[in-house]
């Protein structure tokens, strides 16, 4: 569902979030679980393989890469069991493209153009969500990400921000995934059709994954979801 109206109309300030939607989208899980679930074929992606509430993870990758549709992916399965989710600053949603993915699009709050007030955005649905994506639109300011990632922390939410370059958020994230590949299926010589795209993960960050770890997958598939690419 989306928070207020889709139209890119220059806005003066960000309307609010009705809270309504603040109300009904609760955690389903007590604050004592520590992870949520991932799509199994995502989960060599994680530590344990599974998301730890109260985490950053940053997706970084050029436009094209994929790295938009690993953020819905990797809140897919949550969304089908259950949970809340929030996308906020992605400006074409793609609906069709999300459900083929896994994701319950019942169960998400979309606020595509937030304009200036993303932040604000973002952190009125981290009081509600379990896991939101926030797309940036620039660089973001240092005490922006520390309030955001405080913020997560405190809810027990999961964030994952998707930048096109790691210096867009300044503060060392629990983990990161970089898209460092990308090439998609079935163009030929130019006269065929898209059908599915192998993109390459690279994974590092502080829990359980110092060392960098090269992971490729179909980011879609031929069907339009996902799974690990040999």
């Amino acid at each position: 569902m989306f928070a207020f109206s889709t139209s890119p109309r220059p806005l003066a300030s960000r309307p609010p979030i009705p809270q309504q939607l603040k109300e009904r989208a609760k955690p389903v899980l007590s604050a004592s679980s520590r992870t949520i679930e991932i799509d199994p074929a995502l989960r060599s992606l994680l530590p344990n393989g599974s998301f730890q509430r109260g985490t950053t993870t940053t997706l970084f990758g050029p436009e094209g890469s994929g790295a938009t549709s690993l953020g819905i992916s990797l809140m897919a399965h949550a969304s089908s069991t259950g949970h809340w989710c929030g996308v906020v600053g992605a400006r074409d949603p793609g609906v069709t493209a999300m459900k083929e993915l896994g994701l319950d699009v019942r169960r998400v709050i979309f606020v595509p153009h937030p304009q200036a007030g993303w932040a604000d955005a973002a952190a009125e649905l981290l009081d509600g969500v379990d896991i939101l994506l926030l797309c940036p639109p620039r660089n973001v300011p240092h005490a922006a990400a520390r309030r955001l990632m405080a913020r997560a922390k405190e809810r027990r939410s999961v964030l994952l921000i998707r930048t096109v370059t790691p210096k867009q958020w300044p503060i060392v994230p629990e983990l990161t995934l970089s898209l460092t590949s990308a090439s998609w299926q079935g163009v030929g010589h130019g006269d065929g059709h898209l059908t599915a795209r192998r993109v390459a993960v690279t994974v590092h960050g502080r829990r359980g994954a110092s060392r960098p770890v090269e992971q490729w997958l179909w980011l879609p598939t031929r069907q339009g979801t996902v799974r690990e690419a040999g």
